[in-house]
């Protein structure tokens, strides 16, 4: 078996040089990859309690928790209480993390454009219909299951 054919390899190696192309980008403004998406995915009127974010992102709590010291100590976030649960924390944006919230997501927006102008409609629409369908039978454990 070739692993340059293989549907794992070519995904994995894929995704380090996505990986590899947005940390360049974010390095250039003191911040990386995972700093972004972490920037990106908090809701930036309310914030996010800190809970469901790990989750959200497919990340384990002890790399999100790392990020999120990091990104207080940076003043781009800051911890508050949630009014709903008193127990809970809140993530929410400094204005310094709305404006590297701002340059994160041109940086995506820019990236999807550029692929979309290479790529047709059509196999898009069919890689998000092979992604999804990996996720489905890795989800209900139809890969291994013997």
């Amino acid at each position: 078996m070739q692993k340059e054919l293989t549907i794992d390899h070519t995904l994995r190696a894929t995704w380090q040089t996505v990986a590899k192309m947005y940390n360049e980008q974010a390095g250039k403004y003191e911040s990386t990859m995972a700093m972004a998406f972490v920037l990106l995915n908090i809701d930036k009127e309310n914030g996010t309690p800190s809970t469901s974010l790990g989750p959200q992102m497919g990340m384990e709590p002890t790399s999100l928790s790392r990020i999120l010291k990091s990104m207080e100590e940076k003043g781009a976030i800051y911890r508050e209480r949630n009014p709903e649960d008193g127990r809970g924390v809140l993530i929410k944006l400094t204005p310094y993390g709305l404006e590297k919230r701002k340059i994160s997501k041109e940086h995506v927006i820019q990236f999807n454009q550029t692929v979309r102008k290479h790529i047709s409609e059509e196999k898009i629409k069919h890689f998000f219909e092979v992604t999804q369908t990996i996720n489905t039978l890795i989800n209900n454990k139809k890969i291994f299951n013997k």
